[in-house]
């Protein structure tokens, strides 16, 4: 089997054939070196390989498999783990130079428990520094660009890990999401990507353990492949305070089944953030929600303003940034720009500040709660902008209207963060210059089966092919 016939099957695809003996996880490997060394040269977005100790894995996997030993769900895979992640014995900068050396004792427990179903880390993910912003270049290893036109951005921060699934460089790559961090690069680059309920997925180590905010989340180019590596990261963990385990056994059990979309009630928004759309993104969203109908759902156009999250989201953001730079904060000058803004805006806001914020909150958490009694799903662009050039830091208007801050354009996804629901991106079509357009997909809390069930419809009603650089 070729290289490129090998980079180009599901993840799911590569651990049957290796469970049936037909490929080895070293050809499967191979395979994906040879992507890497012939696209990351364009892309930049693995950072650092880690080829020898993934040998030896895919050599012990291979011994496994032959012995006859219980496999795991990803069992044999290659994967690529975000640079803000830490892994033991594969450097792990933060997309900092303060960390460009840095080579961490242990594992996250994400990675462990990636490691535990089988999966072999390949090698780290580029980042902005510290994941704080929705572009990804840093100061260590520059930018990442996007599979579908080099001189665009995959957004960010788990920019390099998406544009490295969509590019066949890796199967599957993780990722964090705090604002958009998953959800975004899996828009800009047309594949899938999900932000499971905060607690799901361990965030340890975490300086702040506590917190909702940050997630564990996979990136596919399926919604089944998302599912498998959402079951492999889920969980219960007593490394974290916030742990629990999901209400349902297999999220790809659920996803394999699904199919069809009868008796679903789903609400299609334009824009929940106040911030308007690109016209053709909601054009080709709102068809592709409609087309829904023939699938036997109940699609409904509605207006949902959550707006008035965007300042509580802010003030949370702010002290988030704060906790998460504690240790570092004496080297605060020395922080690139959008680090170094966050932190500071941080340290304004005061504890009045974070109680109106937690208020407003806790009422918009209200008013999602209403939305849902009424529907299963809410579906709405996951941009409201295209993808923009590389060199461009954050885009700062749409449709001719200026934003108000370098956060804004984000805001229809970290209203969703605010909020501690699950969110999923799944493409929803391609604009007239052959750019992937990402649909977000909505739903209570401990839904990711039922938002990947419906991921797996739209990419088969819709599916979008590979990126012309593939």
């Amino acid at each position: 089997m070729s290289n490129a016939s090998l980079t180009r099957k599901s993840a799911g695809e590569l651990v049957a054939l290796v469970k049936s003996r037909e490929i080895t996880p070293v050809e499967i490997l191979d395979a994906h070196l040879a992507v890497i060394e012939r696209l990351n040269p364009t892309l930049n977005a693995i950072v650092t390989l880690a080829t020898d100790q993934a040998r030896a894995a895919a050599i012990e996997a291979g011994d496994a498999v032959v012995r006859g030993e219980p496999l795991g769900g990803l069992h044999g895979l290659p994967l690529g783990i975000k640079d803000v992640t830490p892994t033991a014995g594969i450097r792990t900068t933060y997309g900092s130079p303060f960390f460009k050396d840095h080579v961490p004792t242990e594992d996250a427990e994400a990675v462990r428990r990636l490691k535990a179903a089988g999966g072999i880390i390949l090698g780290k993910t580029n980042t902005p520094e510290f994941a704080a912003g929705a572009n990804t270049f840093n100061d260590v290893f520059g930018v990442t660009r996007n599979p579908w036109n080099p001189a665009l951005s995959p957004s960010g921060s788990s920019g390099g890990s998406a544009a490295a699934v969509a590019s066949a460089m890796l199967p599957l790559a993780q990722g964090t999401d705090f604002g958009c961090s998953v959800r975004m690069p899996a828009a800009f680059c047309g594949i899938v990507g999900i932000r499971p309920t905060p607690g799901l997925t361990p965030n340890y180590p975490m300086p702040l353990a506590w917190d909702p905010g940050q997630v564990h989340g996979p990136l596919a180019r399926s919604a089944e492949d998302a599912a498998l590596m959402l079951d492999a990261l889920v969980g219960y963990s007593p490394l974290s305070p916030i742990s629990v385990a999901p209400p349902w056994q297999s999220a790809l059990a659920e996803v394999k089944a699904a199919k069809d979309a009868k008796g679903l009630r789903i609400a299609y928004v334009t824009d929940i953030a106040g911030i308007g759309v690109d016209t053709e993104i909601d054009a080709i969203c709102r068809q592709t929600a409609m087309s829904l109908k023939d699938a036997g759902a109940n699609v409904e156009e509605i207006t949902f303003d959550a707006s008035e999250g965007k300042v509580p989201y802010q003030a949370w953001r702010g002290l988030w940034m704060v906790g998460q730079q504690l240790a570092n904060i004496d080297k605060l000058e020395q922080f690139g720009v959008n680090l170094k803004g966050n932190v500071k805006a941080g340290l304004k806001v005061t504890p009045m500040d974070f109680a109106v914020a937690e208020q407003g909150r806790a009422a918009l958490f209200q008013k999602f709660r209403a939305l849902f009694e009424n529907y299963d799903l809410l579906v709405m662009p996951a941009s409201p902008v295209k993808q923009f050039p590389v060199e461009q830091n954050f885009p700062t208007e749409v449709n001719g209207k200026k934003l108000e801050n370098y956060t804004d354009w984000i805001a229809g996804s970290f209203l969703i963060t605010l909020m501690s629901l699950p969110g999923g991106s799944v493409p929803a079509g391609k604009t007239a210059d052959g750019l992937p357009v990402g649909m977000q997909i909505v739903g209570p809390r401990f839904t990711e089966p039922k938002i990947l069930s419906l991921a797996k419809l739209i990419q088969q009603l819709h599916p979008i092919g590979w990126p012309p650089l593939v």
